[in-house]
């Protein structure tokens, strides 16, 4: 055949060849992942080194997570190859209602053209039932992400005060013993060891001593934008607690010059001298126990360092 001339060659067909769609999948970390987690979380949070996050899993490694729950959280692969990541502290914690199962979700990535697929590692971290999950430091543009993943907020602020300034205390013989200081002090065995495990963590771990019994109270020394000291109240039973006995509490951690608290609140703290702090690193939960104020226990406040 022709055509203006020049012979028209015949089509040679291709055979239909079925593209072949990448293997996306999410599962749990394991030990054997621990180098391409770190290589991808370096990459993935610039103002974080790769020793910080070396430095985390290892944390991740020593931490005595519940029975059956991941040691380190969840990841997303594409054809056997990481590209996405969520840490989780999975802990026992005392609450109103006896001792529950937490979850700190923590330094979530995804590559971005992976992106699309967030749900589904989202969904494999939170899935397990009776579980209280809790997000304490999302990044602001993910705030309505997280809202709409479930979670709600439990404190919106800050409240930063001055304990020593309190000048009454609800127990006037009450006093301030370091943990390590008070072998013998009558008190519950899981508080000692839960203050024992964060002062290895680096807190500042104290009972408060009164004639109604023991009140264990843990601290995070820090610097306000890296220059004044003061800590962060980690753990207490009750925030009225720490209002109570805020006076002695004071007096010991100014002698260590620390003499600012900072507290996460929905406002001031009626009892307290300071200053509060609104939409301040907001924290969120999703699950049946709602964390307390002043309840930052096993979170990666203290795990990874603020």
């Amino acid at each position: 055949m022709m055509w203006r001339g020049r012979p028209i060659r015949p089509v040679k067909l291709i055979p239909d060849v079925p593209l072949r769609l990448p293997e996306i999948r999410a599962r749990q970390i394991t030990e054997d992942d621990l180098e391409a987690v770190v290589n991808l979380l370096t990459r993935g949070f610039e103002l974080r080194s790769r020793r910080y996050w070396q430095r985390a899993m290892t944390k991740l490694k020593s931490h005595p997570s519940p029975g059956g729950f991941p040691s380190f959280g969840h990841l997303l692969e594409c054809d056997g190859t990481l590209v996405g990541v969520i840490l989780q502290i999975f802990s026992a914690v005392p609450t109103t209602n006896g001792w529950q199962t937490r979850c700190n979700l923590s330094s979530w990535y995804i590559e971005p053209e992976f992106r699309i697929y967030a749900s589904m590692l989202i969904s494999q971290a939170i899935k397990y039932r009776n579980v209280t999950y809790v997000n304490i430091s999302p990044a602001k543009h993910t705030w309505p992400i997280v809202e709409a993943q479930g979670f709600s907020r439990y404190s919106n602020g800050q409240f930063v005060c001055v304990p020593a300034l309190n000048m009454t205390c609800a127990d006037s013989g009450a006093q301030v013993i370091a943990v390590d200081a008070a072998p013998d002090l009558h008190c519950d065995s899981s508080e000692r060891e839960l203050l024992l495990i964060h002062k290895t963590l680096g807190c500042l771990s104290l009972w408060c001593k009164t004639s109604s019994g023991a009140h264990p109270f843990a601290f995070m020394p820090r610097l306000v934008k890296g220059v004044m000291p003061c800590t962060q109240l980690i753990y207490c039973r009750d925030i009225q607690d720490f209002v109570q006995f805020a006076w002695p509490i004071g007096r010991y951690l100014t002698a260590r010059g620390r003499p600012l608290v900072i507290i996460d609140s929905n406002g001031p703290i009626p009892g307290l001298v300071g200053k509060y702090f609104n939409n301040k690193a907001p924290k969120y939960f999703k699950g049946p126990d709602p964390p307390g104020f002043g309840d930052l226990a096993y979170t990666e406040a203290v795990m990874f360092g603020l």
